[in-house]
Parts: structure tokens; C-alpha cells; sequence
């Protein structure tokens, strides 16, 4: 009877013990998929504010420069792109269309010294600068929220639990194919 209760003890002890572990490792696991989740939103507040501010750098800038209508409509459709994509992918090669518009158009504006000049551009460009090495900084904070999860998932033994729960490794905010190289503009 004293052998039968010791095992039932050890028993019901690793019960106890695995059973809070997993405990553990869910709320883990739901704590670091929120974090993802709360840190794509800043990601995404930085993109609204960038293309808050567009409108109004499209307007400065057609007052002083008509001759580049093209880079305006690709700002404006790129901008579109990104207001109908679905998911952090899609929203993703979006974004990296209107960094690649202005990119042209701050080539454009080094050429025209008016347009350079004009207070209410330099003012608009200095917020997108700023919105920029937001996204920037936004996009590395995702990134480390999702290091932290992927390596979660993958370390045994918490990778059994986020197998058995349905919680897989998570995508890295990566830039698109090409978008190392600087665009070229021709006039």
C-alpha cells in the first residue's frame, strides 16, 4: 500500500510538473505572438503616417515641379498598392514601391535647385526622412519580436508544446528582391 501511494505521488508530481510546463510555455507562446502582433501594428502606423504625409509632399512639390508627373502617379499608385494589399507580405512589397518612388524623387529634387529650395518641400522631405528611420527602426523591432518567437518554437522540449498547440514559426519583414540597388533616373 506504501509502494502503491509513492508511485501515485510521483506520478501525480510529474503530472503537476509537465502540466505546469506546459502551462508555461503556452502563455509564453501567446505573450510573444501578441508582441508580433502589437509590433506589426507600429510597422503599420508608420506606413499610415508616410502616406499621410504624401498627399501633402505631392501637392508641395506639383506647385514647383510639373515636368515629373510620372513619379507623383507612381507615389499615388503605390500608395493604392498598399491600401488594398492583404497581409504583412503584400503590404510588405507595397511599402518597398514607394520607397523606390522616393528614392526617384529625391533624385529628381537634387536637380532642380528650385524645387530643393522651396521651405514647404524641405519640410515635408525632413517628416518623410523621419517616418523612414521610423519604419526602419519599427521594422527591426518586428524582426527581434519574431527571432524571439521562431526560436521559441524551434527549441525542444517548447517546440513540442507549440507543435501540439498549432503555433509555427513566423515570416521576417524582408525587403524585396532588388531593393538593394538604387533606383536610376533618367530625364
Amino acid at each position: 500500500m506504501k509502494t502503491s501511494a509513492i508511485v501515485l505521488l510521483v506520478v501525480l508530481g510529474l503530472v503537476i510538473i509537465v502540466g505546469g510546463y506546459v502551462w508555461s510555455t503556452y502563455n509564453s507562446l501567446v505573450t510573444l505572438n501578441e508582441s508580433i502582433s502589437n509590433q506589426w501594428a507600429q510597422v503599420e502606423t508608420q506606413y499610415q503616417r508616410r502616406f499621410d504625409l504624401i498627399p501633402n509632399l505631392v501637392a508641395s512639390v506639383k506647385g514647383v515641379m510639373e515636368q515629373e508627373q510620372k513619379i507623383f502617379g507612381d507615389i499615388a499608385d503605390a500608395r493604392t498598392k498598399y491600401a488594398n494589399a492583404s497581409g504583412a507580405n503584400e503590404k510588405a512589397v507595397a511599402a518597398s514601391e514607394v520607397e523606390s518612388s522616393f528614392s526617384r524623387l529625391l533624385v529628381v529634387m537634387e536637380n532642380y535647385p528650385v524645387l530643393k529650395s522651396s521651405e514647404n518641400v524641405q519640410t515635408l522631405m525632413a517628416q518623410i526622412e523621419g517616418t523612414e528611420n521610423r519604419i526602419s527602426v519599427e521594422r527591426k523591432r518586428f524582426n527581434d519580436e519574431v527571432r524571439t518567437f521562431n526560436v521559441m518554437v524551434k527549441r525542444i522540449p517548447s517546440s513540442w508544446v507549440a507543435g501540439m498547440l498549432g503555433y509555427n514559426e513566423k515570416a521576417y519583414f524582408e525587403s524585396v528582391t532588388g531593393s538593394e540597388t538604387a533606383p536610376k533616373v533618367e530625364f
